[in-house]
């Protein structure tokens, strides 16, 4: 990566996603694997909250009340993992060095593969219950439907969270 071609925003933006002050949150591969299935797990929740609102018979707006705090956690983790990534996949290419381009492009590569299967399960299970049911269950198409394409959104995340590389010693902070 060259500074020379940078715009004022990506300079900050570089800034933003190196600096060191939740590096313990991640420091370790556990760490990072523990803080993106909190993130899976809270976009689980706040897909069943959503979900349940949509099917509910009644209307249920106090529900809305639970999903505030859940989407303020939710979107922390997101920071961290960013910030694990080093911003793999919010920075710009022009703002990543070759070894980071390589790793968005494998980051890309297995989220993709693992969208491949999630796709491939989404419909079996709605042709199984079709099958089983004499008709597929349209009510729960839609949720279903949206399930698969905030995965789908979020996948290169997830996988960028696992499989970041631990930073050199050289590299953290004394404290």
């Amino acid at each position: 990566m060259t500074t020379d071609h940078l715009t004022r925003y990506d300079r900050a933006m570089v800034r933003l996603m190196n600096r060191g002050e939740g590096r313990t949150l991640y420091a370790s591969a556990r760490r990072r694997r523990v803080v993106v299935a909190a993130h899976v797990a809270l976009t689980a929740a706040l897909g069943g909250l959503m979900t349940y609102l949509y099917l509910a018979q009644r209307e249920q707006w106090w529900l809305l009340v639970p999903m505030v705090p859940l989407l303020l956690a939710w979107m922390f983790l997101t920071g961290v993992i960013n910030s694990a990534t080093r911003g793999l996949l919010e920075l710009r290419e022009r703002a990543l060095d070759e070894r980071q381009l390589t790793d968005r492009a494998r980051v890309g590569a297995l989220a993709h593969r693992a969208m491949t299967l999630l796709l491939l399960a989404a419909v079996a299970v709605l042709l199984c219950a079709g099958a089983v049911l004499g008709a597929a269950p349209t009510a729960y198409a839609a949720p279903l439907l949206i399930a698969v394409l905030v995965t789908h959104w979020l996948m290169p995340l997830w996988v960028a969270g696992t499989t970041a590389r631990d930073e050199p010693e050289d590299d953290l902070p004394h404290v």
